[in-house]
């Protein structure tokens, strides 16, 4: 929208000319918002399911490629066991039931999927994934090169 300066009888009208300009601006913000929010699509928060304990630095590798999969899919991963054992004591038996119980049962509970990744279940997927079909959250099974199972 043009804005003049002038009124429709050709005299200077700052007042009116300033309200509208104002106005114009507000409705090109408005429609810049409306422009970013309709690009920006929803992404889950979604919870991987994966061993950590047994062959770790294997494990950890594939989780975090688990992950990687997950945001370029279009959702959000979180994956507890590649945080805490930055600064938590696996080794520790309360630590690890810190993080394995309380910790990450809280987490699981702000996601809205369960993925679950991997040929071999351990015992601390098993509780997850009870958990997980206990709260009647959506799971979804992926092999190792992270195919869908259904």
């Amino acid at each position: 929208m043009s804005v003049n300066k002038y009124n429709s009888e050709g005299y200077n009208d700052p007042t009116t000319y300033e309200a509208l300009t104002n106005i114009d601006k507000q409705d090109k913000a408005a429609k810049k918002a409306a422009n970013f929010c309709l690009s920006e699509k929803y992404r889950p928060l979604v919870y991987i399911c994966s061993p950590y304990s047994g062959t770790i630095t294997k494990n950890v590798k594939r989780a975090r490629k688990f992950c990687r999969f997950a945001l370029d899919i279009g959702a959000i991963p979180l994956a507890p066991h590649l945080l805490y054992p930055q600064f938590m004591d696996d080794e520790n038996s309360e630590e690890r039931y810190l993080a394995t119980h309380t910790i990450n049962y809280v987490l699981m509970g702000k996601c809205s999927e369960v993925w679950v990744f991997g040929d071999f279940i351990s015992k601390g997927m098993e509780r997850e994934i009870a958990l997980a079909e206990k709260r009647k959250m959506k799971i979804r099974y992926f092999t190792n090169e992270m195919e869908e199972v259904q």
